[in-house]
């Protein structure tokens, strides 16, 4: 059994035993449990003492607070049994731990939140690349961000990008799409016309980088369009081919003499600025994808802290945050205006909460243990109260 699920049961127990202690669990939530049963039994505590339960002015702890919780949880989850109740018992060792054992539970919702919103971003940039599409990918970021603000702010922590000590391993791409050639055909085609309408480098050497291109060879290429357009000096074929071998590409092998002939000798009449547009829409897909994968990446690295692993995952989206930015001003759409700090955040007494989880709560009493019901009369009421 994972240590995440005997952390979620140890919660569940702790509970059971002593009712006070979801006094101090109300940072934690039902969706931060990974089993549904847990979900349900754990909303089902809650739903018996915000109704007043009557096990909460009783010492000892009667029978009919965890029957009651079984029977309130059944109507919303299968499979869950009054046994099953009393197993949850003796998986915890001390209902004054209840604290870290949610912090647990936390962390590994934090972990497994920002997990499947990755997955999310990368399957909507797949999608939109295939589509030739943008908004799917740059929505479902927004939706990432907005995530990792809350985890955040439910771990007790402001967010802030901080780069990671060592750079994570990125999980392996998906193979490459059927639009993968018309990718590099538009990059090439782009090239072509920024060397048969030199003045056409204007139009796009604001917006337009090196990166942006998925061929690092053409990307190179654009270096050096750039670099001649900047310096004022006349573009064309020959000219081209000196800045490469200046900047070392040919003797390095980025490069070929012949690659660069075959690439702009044709002479070429075209829109760069459409072009540019065409080159900047797959940037913004395969950054999309490739932060998703590296965020993916870091949310299964379960030795990262979830603070750590927020602000890993913030400074891991700023590359797109970048391309994004270029890509609304290629269109002539304004960037987005930063958001302004949410006015909702948790009550002091939850972010005291959530930052102390290790400090366990008020001992109960050792006399606060499961007590057999006197009576099944007295066992059933309760139920029919909250039911």
């Amino acid at each position: 059994m994972s240590p995440l699920v005997t952390a979620e049961q140890a919660v569940l127990g702790a509970v059971l035993l002593d009712p006070v202690q979801l006094s101090h669990l109300e940072w934690l939530a039902p969706g931060h449990f990974s089993r549904p049963v847990h979900r349900a039994l754990f909303a089902a505590l809650r739903t018996l003492r915000d109704n007043g339960h009557p096990a909460l002015a009783e010492k000892p702890v009667p029978l009919s607070w965890v029957t009651d919780a079984v029977h309130e949880a059944s109507l919303h989850v299968r499979g869950l049994t009054s046994a099953y109740a009393h197993t949850l018992i003796q998986s915890c060792p001390r209902p004054a731990h209840a604290p870290v054992y949610g912090r647990m539970v936390l962390e590994g919702a934090i972990h497994r939140s920002i997990t499947e919103h990755a997955v999310r971003l990368h399957q909507a940039a797949r999608a939109d690349a295939l589509r030739g599409d943008v908004e799917e990918a740059l929505h479902h970021a927004d939706v990432l961000t907005g995530a990792l603000d809350d985890l955040a702010r439910r771990w007790g922590t402001e967010p802030r990008p901080v780069a990671p000590i060592a750079p994570p391993s990125a999980l392996p791409d998906a193979p490459r799409t059927v639009r993968a050639e018309e990718v590099a055909e538009d990059e090439r085609f782009l090239l072509a016309v920024l060397v048969e309408q030199p003045s056409a480098v204007g139009e796009v050497v604001g917006w337009l980088r090196p990166g942006d291109f998925a061929d690092p060879a053409h990307g190179q290429l654009y270096r050096c369009l750039g670099a001649l357009h900047h310096r004022g000096e006349p573009v064309d074929r020959i000219t081209l081919l000196w800045e490469a071998q200046r900047r070392g590409l040919l003797a390095d092998g980025t490069l070929s003499g012949d690659q660069l002939t075959a690439l702009c000798g044709g002479g070429s009449s075209g829109s760069a600025e459409w072009l540019g547009e065409r080159v900047m829409r797959s940037s913004v897909t395969r950054t999309a994808a490739a932060s998703a994968r590296t965020v993916r990446a870091l949310a299964e690295n379960d030795a990262l802290a979830p603070g750590q692993l927020i602000n890993h995952a913030l400074h891991v989206l700023r590359p797109l945050d970048d391309v994004r930015a270029r890509w609304q001003s290629a269109n002539g759409r304004p960037a987005p205006a930063a958001k302004a700090p949410s006015p909702d955040r948790p009550p002091p007494a939850q972010v005291h909460a959530a930052l102390a989880r290790s400090t366990p709560g008020p001992t109960s009493p050792p006399a606060a243990q499961i007590s057999p019901a006197p009576s099944p009369a007295s066992v059933r009421p309760p139920s029919r109260g909250h039911g």
